[in-house]
């Protein structure tokens, strides 16, 4: 499945002016990335992919639009999120999820 190119541009509408911005076509998905470091992106297996600050993993997993990322489907991995298709018709979610993101990104040294 290729990733959700109308996902993509939404989040492009958001981040565009962001400083550093860059996008990778990643994990087969596109993401978005702060002075190389991930953000967020549209991910192949729909919804958001999104890096965040590894001590909010727990506290972010509690709220329902979000879910656990695993590697290959079986290894948990902390600091990193998706966040389900069918939540982000409603804007205002496709543009706090993007900020945790970006946020996240930021505050992590240049690559």
């Amino acid at each position: 499945m290729a990733y959700d190119q109308d996902l993509a541009q939404r989040i492009r509408d958001i981040v565009t002016g962001e400083p550093g911005l860059t996008e990778q076509k990643m994990f087969g998905g596109l993401a978005f990335l702060v002075n190389g470091n991930m953000a967020v992106a549209a991910s192949k297996e729909g919804g958001l992919l999104l890096r965040v600050a590894p001590e909010r993993t727990e506290e972010l997993l509690a709220e329902p639009d979000a879910y656990e990322f695993t590697m290959r489907g079986d290894k948990p991995m902390t600091g990193w999120l998706r966040v389900r298709p069918d939540r982000l018709d409603d804007e205002a979610l496709l543009e706090r999820w993007t900020e945790v993101g970006v946020s996240f990104a930021r505050s992590l040294p240049p690559k």
